[in-house]
């Protein structure tokens, strides 16, 4: 005859296999899943709704302009992944972008790039308008210097164009567009860019000359160059 010990102890035995157990442990996966989910959910909510308006003028000229040759390279290889991962980068270490919302940026540039680059005329060029407006808008919503959005993605994406049809515009043309986009941002007179729109424009033509020959020596170069345009684009904000 049992004991009442041994009735205790047979009556607290598990069974691993229990129709129960398996019950038990799919609910508490879901919860963790839906919980998971929901903290998640709330995460991006916040990344996005909150005001995180910061002067853009204080940044790294040396860091931007080392993401800025990356991207570049990502760009000419043909590389989107890689480049929407640097331009997040730049967005969150250079603009002070939320986790999240440094990838909605990002996407936004990175996918108005990639249509351009596909575009044969000026009608298939205009396709990247869209993202260019809401790129900039994205950061216009980080910025405590408000600018005008259209005007800014209208200037950007003319400068494409016009860097894109060498027969019928010169290098001066593209200098004096990125000075003008560059005043319209700072609200400055573009004057004060000439520095900058010179030696960007100076990479673009090195890098232009050797295409697909590019060696690691010429995108150093390319970055040496672009070390000096975002130095004189920092001088020229503060």
């Amino acid at each position: 005859m049992a004991t009442n010990n041994e009735i205790r102890m047979n009556s607290s035995v598990s069974y691993p296999n229990s129709p129960l157990n398996s019950v038990a442990l799919k609910l508490s996966v879901k919860q963790a899943l839906i919980t998971g989910l929901l903290l998640l959910t709330a995460w991006i909510s916040f990344d996005f709704s909150v005001d995180r308006r910061r002067d853009h003028r204080p940044f790294d000229p040396y860091e931007v302009a080392r993401l800025d040759a990356a991207m570049w390279r990502s760009y000419y290889e043909r590389q989107p992944v890689r480049m929407f991962l640097q331009l997040a980068e730049v967005m969150r270490s250079q603009y002070g972008a939320p986790f999240w919302r440094s990838f909605a940026i990002a996407y936004r540039a990175g996918r108005a790039a990639f249509v351009f680059k596909d575009g044969r005329n000026r009608a298939d060029y205009h396709r990247a308008l869209p993202d260019l407006e809401r790129y900039f808008g994205l950061l216009n919503d980080l910025s405590r210097t408000p600018f005008d959005i259209r005007k800014v993605a209208r200037l950007e994406l003319e400068w494409w164009i016009v860097r894109r049809e060498k027969d019928r515009f010169s290098p001066a043309d593209w200098e004096r567009l990125l000075a003008e986009e560059a005043g319209l941002m700072y609200g400055l007179p573009a004057d004060r860019f000439r520095e900058y729109a010179h030696y960007r424009t100076e990479a673009m033509l090195y890098r232009d000359a050797r295409n697909t020959r590019m060696a690691e020596t010429d995108w150093q170069r390319v970055q040496s160059l672009l070390d000096r345009s975002w130095s004189a684009y920092s001088r020229a904000v503060r």
